[in-house]
Order: structure tokens, then sequence, then C-alpha cells
């Protein structure tokens, strides 16, 4: 018998009902220090006060009116990604998957408008998420991903990671955009490497392609800067936002220039609760305190108190672990066993990780992280590998 809540997850027997900072809470009490964040959501850790005096002001005002009219939180967040960005115009929407959605139309849109209507494809990579929308997994073609949901919607020009000699010789004159994540999240936190990015941006420069970043995982200063491509020294024509942004409230959004959006004109596009007050006040609370560079700057520094804590822990268990991967507070350990263990005995010492592709465990912890945390992790962490290491279940009497 099918169970009330759709069983598309292959859920933990864990039920967590209060937070607090970096820490879940179970109604028995038990607590646990949770390294996933909501998959890199909670930026500011949770029930922040400063995120919840901002949601609870604003939800004794005005929780939603319509996209009809102009909506002040709206435009105070956009304002704000506008300034501290390369873009020109933002349009919110309610997750990453929407903002890929919008994405993938809004390039198509731009080369239609300007007379070009062949160019249509969109080059994606291998190991890529873009969320699991009928656009996205085309986007994607993994095929468990796609695997029953035929006919997929056409155009997408899958390439292998990191190619730029395959990237150099799948631009023709039919290419749209090149879409991409800087740091594949589910793909197992690989980052794709300043030098990639930047021949990746002057060969859009060159043949006019768009280049849209997937900044869903990786942005919001996860990195240690307010988003990743920054560290390459490059711009985007477009880009996706979410889950950070709203500090756990549903928020997502797409940044362009002002020419990659020309074609998106009134009645192009829509959404019923995109921008909404609620979501637009957080978001715009949760740039505040994440653009400041000062908070940046304390991202770079735990980052490398964690880094080096957690390449501790791998030379610490070689069977267990082959090396930490990741950028900023977006890293990844890449394991000899599979991660589905560690993730799972992780649980026994009250620690939460998140699973990903490439045999790795992502480590996505709220930004505001005390170096006593991370510590508390790792020693958590290691109790963990030493559970599951083969000496240990070699062990007589085990």
């Amino acid at each position: 018998m099918i169970t009330s809540v759709l069983p598309t997850y292959n859920r933990a027997p864990l039920s967590f009902v209060k937070g607090e900072g970096v820490w879940l809470m179970e109604a028995g009490g038990e607590r646990y220090l949770d390294l996933g964040a909501g998959i890199a959501v909670n930026v500011l850790g949770h029930a922040n006060p400063a995120l919840t005096e901002v949601l609870s002001e604003q939800a004794h005002k005005l929780w939603h009116t319509s996209n009809l009219y102009i909506v002040p939180e709206q435009q105070r967040l956009a304002d704000l990604l506008v300034a501290h960005t390369f873009a020109d115009t933002v349009f919110f929407t309610n997750s990453g998957t929407e903002a890929a959605e919008l994405a993938i139309k809004m390039a198509r849109k731009y080369w239609y408008d300007g007379g070009d209507t062949e160019r249509v494809e969109i080059i994606t990579f291998e190991g890529c998420f873009h969320g699991r929308s009928s656009a996205a997994i085309a986007a994607s073609g993994a095929e468990k991903m796609v695997k029953g949901f035929g006919p997929l919607l056409p155009g997408f020009v899958h390439l292998p990671f990191g190619d730029i000699a395959a990237v150099k010789a799948a631009i023709t004159e039919k290419t749209a955009a090149i879409l991409l994540e800087p740091i594949q999240g589910e793909g197992g936190i690989r980052p794709f490497g300043d030098a990639f990015l930047k021949e990746l941006r002057a060969l859009c420069d060159t043949t006019g392609t768009l280049l849209i970043l997937d900044e869903v995982q990786c942005g919001v200063g996860r990195t240690g800067k307010l988003f990743a491509h920054e560290w390459a020294g490059i711009t985007p024509d477009i880009m996706m936002v979410a889950k950070g942004i709203g500090g756990g409230f549903p928020l997502g959004a797409v940044l362009a220039t002002e020419a990659a959006a020309r074609g998106m004109t009134a009645g192009t596009h829509g959404s019923t609760y995109g921008g909404n007050p609620l979501g637009c006040a957080v978001g715009a609370k949760v740039m505040d305190i994440v653009a400041d560079p000062a908070f940046l700057e304390a991202v770079n520094h735990k980052a490398g108190f964690f880094r080096q804590k957690l390449e501790g822990l791998v030379a610490a268990h070689p069977e267990v672990f082959e090396e930490v991967r990741g950028q900023g507070l977006m890293l990844g350990l890449k394991c000899r066993i599979a991660p589905a263990d560690l993730v799972t005995a992780g649980y026994a010492e009250k620690v939460l990780t998140v699973g990903a592709a490439d045999n790795v465990v992502r480590l996505l912890p709220a930004l505001n992280i005390a170096e006593a945390e991370m510590a508390e992790a790792v020693e958590r962490l290691d109790r963990a590998a030493a559970a599951l290491s083969p000496e240990k279940k070699a062990q007589p009497g085990d």
C-alpha cells in the first residue's frame, strides 16, 4: 500500500522537531550536528534569530498579493542582487528547478528574438544536476534521471566533464548556450576550475554563445565569495540561484544581463508565488548578512580550518577516505567505501552528512558554524570512519 507521502525519497529513520544553529533535535531530545544544512540551504543555520524576526515581522503585515502588482520586498531584493552581481535584472522563483526552466527558456528566446531561430542547442556536462523538471532532466541526460520519462525535451548536447576540447568541437551555429555548475554538487563536489571557466567564457565571447551558470548549490557565500564564479574573475550572461538565498525559506531567482533577457517581455514567463513578500523579505536579510565582506572573509577562515581538520581525518583513515575536495564550505569526502555507509554510520554518532555521486559524501554546513562545532563534527566523523574500517570489522569478537 502506498504511503500518504509519495515515496520518491529513501528517507532516513530520523524525524526532527526543532533546530538551532547547526543543531537539529528529535522529539526525544537527541541532538544531531548538521553538516548538510538542508543540502546547502540553511546558510545561517536553523531558526536564525535575524531571519526569524524578519519573517515574523513580514508575516504580520502581508503574505501574498500577486505579480500583477508591484511587490516592495521583491524590488528591494532585486536591487540588492543587481548591486552585488553582474546582473541587470532578476526574476524570482520558488526553487532551483524553476530557475532552470526560466534560464533555458531565456537562452532560447534570446536567439529567437534575434532572428536566429535555429540556434536552440544547449551544451551541458556529465554529472550535472539542474533539477527534476522535464527540461532539467533533459539537460542532465543521465539514465537514472530520464528513464521512463520520455519523450525528452530535445536540444541538449551532453559532453564529458571538464573537456574543453569537446566543447570547442561541439559549438556550432545551432549552439544557444552552455549551462554548468561552477562546482558540481550532486555530481560529487567537482569544481570545473578557474582555468576552465575562463576558457569557457572566452569561447562564449568569441562565438556569441550565452553562458549560463547554475549557482543553486555553490552560490550565496558557500565558496567564500558571494558567488563561486567570482573566483575565476568571470561573469555569466544568466545565473540560477536558490537554496541559500532564502536561508531555509523557499526562494530562487534567475539573474541576467539586459542583453540576455531581451526576449523575456510581458507574458513570456510567470509565477504565482515567485517573489512573494515573505520569501523576499527573508532573502533580503540573507543578502544583508552574507554579502558583507567581513562575513565572507570569516567563511574563508572557517573553510581553511575545516579543510585542515578533514585532511587529518583522511590521513587517519586511508582505508575509508581517498581525498577532500571542493572549495570554501562546499566540501566533499571522496570515499573508498560506499558513501551511504558513512552517512549511516554518522547517524550513530549524531552527525548528519549528505551523499553524492562519484563516491562522495558532501559537507555543506551553515556558513556561520563555529570552529568548535567543526572540530566536534570531525571527531564524530572520525568515530564513524573507525567503525567502518576493515581493521575494525576484522577484529575478533566484533
